[in-house]
C-alpha cells in the first residue's frame, strides 16, 4: 500500500536540528517499536515532510530536510510575555510544582485556542513565558523509515487525525 491521501502512516525517524551556528545536532529519535502515527494530508505534519513520503510503502526509507520557514518559522520575541504570578493560583494557593523554570504549561490564547508556553524565568515581575515552538528558528532534518501504511477509518477521517496502530482511540 502506498502513502497517499486518507492513509494512516506510521514512521520512525531521527531528527537533527541546525540553529545556523553549530551544524546539525541530534534532537529526537522516534524508535521503530513506538512509531509516530499520522493521517496523511490532514495538516498534522509539515507539507515538505509529507512530500518525502508520498508514493512510498512500508519498509521504504526517507529523508526530509526542512528550512526553518518550512518548519516552525522564525523565533519571535513578541511571543514572549510576563504573566502575573496570581494567574497561576489554584484554589487560592500558588502551585509551587507548576511554577518551575523549564515547565511547559498548556494555556489558552485570547481566542480560546490551545497554546503551550515554557516558563523561562520567575522574578518579582511575574512568570516569564515563551510561547514560541521549541524548534522555532531551526532547520530540521529527518531520516527515517515507513513502518506501516493503512486505510484511515471513517472516524479518523471525520476527526482529522490518526488514532494509532489499529485506529481505535477514545477521546
Amino acid at each position: 500500500m502506498k502513502v497517499e491521501k486518507n492513509k494512516v502512516v506510521a514512521v520512525c525517524y531521527d531528527l537533527k536540528v541546525d540553529d545556523g551556528e553549530t551544524g546539525m545536532v541530534p534532537y529526537e529519535t522516534v524508535p521503530e517499536d513506538k512509531p509516530f502515527y499520522f493521517l496523511f494530508n490532514a495538516g498534522e505534519v509539515f507539507p515538505k515532510f509529507e512530500d518525502a513520503l508520498l508514493g512510498k510503502s512500508a519498509g521504504d526509507t526517507f529523508t526530509a530536510d526542512l528550512s526553518f520557514e518550512e518548519a516552525y518559522g522564525d523565533y519571535m520575541e513578541e511571543k514572549k510575555t510576563i504573566i502575573p504570578k496570581a494567574n497561576f493560583k489554584e484554589k487560592g494557593k500558588t502551585n509551587k510544582n507548576l511554577l518551575r523554570i523549564g515547565n511547559v504549561i498548556p494555556m489558552q490564547d485570547n481566542k480560546g485556542g490551545q497554546i503551550r508556553g515554557e516558563i523561562t524565568k520567575i522574578d518579582y515581575k511575574g512568570v516569564h513565558m515563551d510561547f514560541n515552538p521549541p524548534l522555532a528558528g531551526y532547520d530540521l532534518s529527518f531520516e527515517g523509515k515507513i513502518i506501516s501504511v493503512r486505510d484511515a477509518l471513517p472516524e479518523e477521517l471525520e476527526h482529522g487525525h490518526a488514532h494509532g496502530p489499529d485506529g481505535h482511540h477514545h477521546h
